[in-house]
């Protein structure tokens, strides 16, 4: 999200013996647009993402039509529902009163679609994606489960990768403190160097301490859909504790409540309960990839892969159809010019014929 300084070029990292640097948010015009690195650096966190999920559910069984699916619907809402987020719990920087009704309805609609002025939130963008991939599931009767534990480790890659783009934007940082890895930032270089938490750095290694501990454990998960549950515990227990540093939280309403810390604290109580309730479910069972995986999650791609190849053979089938019917159309045609073309020379023949002789009678 875009953070109160936006301006701030020179940062530092004294406790880690690394000294002021300067930090161009833009990286390079494009046809006279700036081009920037926030940008960049989420757009490198969603191709990272999606390579593990296309290797992972490829290996699983899923078809590269329907991977290519999630990948799309859920690039596009997930976007909106992190803009959207944003702009319902930061509603009044949105709202504009300065002119006619309508004038103002309008302006306001503008600021608020106007994401390339800035302005997500993760968890936004994460229940658009869970909503949009349960649907396509529903829809195209897939194993539901499976892809989101696949997705879950797969989240933590790009929010790691992505939090890299708040310290380019030297935004999303915490409070002041004098903490090892304290980070500054200055306007200028001649400016007074201020230091924060790097709220940024700490969620970027929070996902991935917690993708190393689940892939760890990932081909030793009971049930489709597990890995899903220790990805909302821990990144919710994570960024309760990382939300309280911040200064830039988005708030209900008028409270004092963190709407991150109360979404964290649900994911982490949610979590929990299911994976205590699943562990005796599931307690005699064996390993999810050594009992071969859930049969009826196999049955289902099965029964999909069937759909899919059955269906490309018919049109298969259509398209031999067409070529067959456009080739018969195209010898009858041949046929008929043939034929047309020796009546022709024929009665061109009989025309010569008839000349002569006229003339051999007049001689």
């Amino acid at each position: 999200m875009p953070g109160i300084l936006l301006n701030i070029n020179y940062l530092s990292f004294p406790g880690l013996g690394i000294d002021t640097f300067a930090v161009n948010e833009v990286a390079f015009k494009l046809f006279g647009r700036e081009v920037r690195w926030y940008g960049i650096i989420l757009t490198i966190g969603i191709i990272a993402t999606c390579a593990f999920i296309y290797f992972n559910a490829k290996k699983a069984g899923f078809l590269t039509d329907d991977i290519l699916d999630y990948f799309i619907f859920c690039i596009v809402f997930g976007i909106a529902g992190a803009r959207i987020y944003y702009v319902l719990f930061n509603l009044d920087n949105f709202i504009v009163k300065n002119g006619s009704f309508w004038q103002n309805v309008k302006e306001s609609l503008i600021k608020m679609v106007g994401i390339w002025n800035g302005g997500i939130a993760i968890y936004g963008g994460i229940i658009a994606i869970f909503i949009t991939a349960y649907i396509i599931s529903r829809k195209k009767r897939l194993p539901f489960y499976k892809i989101i534990d696949i997705g879950g480790p797969a989240a933590m890659i790009g929010q790691a990768i992505g939090r890299w783009g708040n310290f380019v934007n030297a935004e999303a940082y915490g409070t002041e403190t004098d903490i090892f890895c304290r980070m500054g930032i200055a306007y200028s270089t001649d400016g007074k160097m201020t230091y924060y938490h790097p709220t940024f750095l700490y969620e970027s290694l929070w996902n991935i301490i917690g993708f190393t501990l689940i892939m760890i454990f990932f081909r030793r998960r009971k049930y489709d859909g597990q890995s899903f549950l220790w990805y909302i515990t821990w990144y919710g227990f994570g960024r309760m504790f990382i939300e309280a540093l911040r200064t830039d939280s988005l708030y209900i309403g008028n409270t004092t409540l963190r709407i991150s810390q109360v979404i964290g604290f649900a994911c982490v109580i949610i979590g929990l309960i299911l994976l205590l309730r699943n562990r005796q479910i599931y307690k005699d069972k064996p390993y999810l990839c050594d009992g071969g995986g859930n049969p009826e999650y196999a049955k289902m791609l099965a029964d999909r892969r069937e759909a899919y190849e059955r269906a490309l053979s018919l049109a298969e089938e259509k398209r031999n159809r067409k070529k067959e019917k456009k080739d018969k159309n195209t010898d009858f045609q041949n046929t008929e010019n043939i034929e047309n073309k020796e009546t022709e020379n024929s009665d061109n023949k009989e025309n010569t014929d008839k000349t002569n002789n006229n003339d051999i009678s007049k001689e």
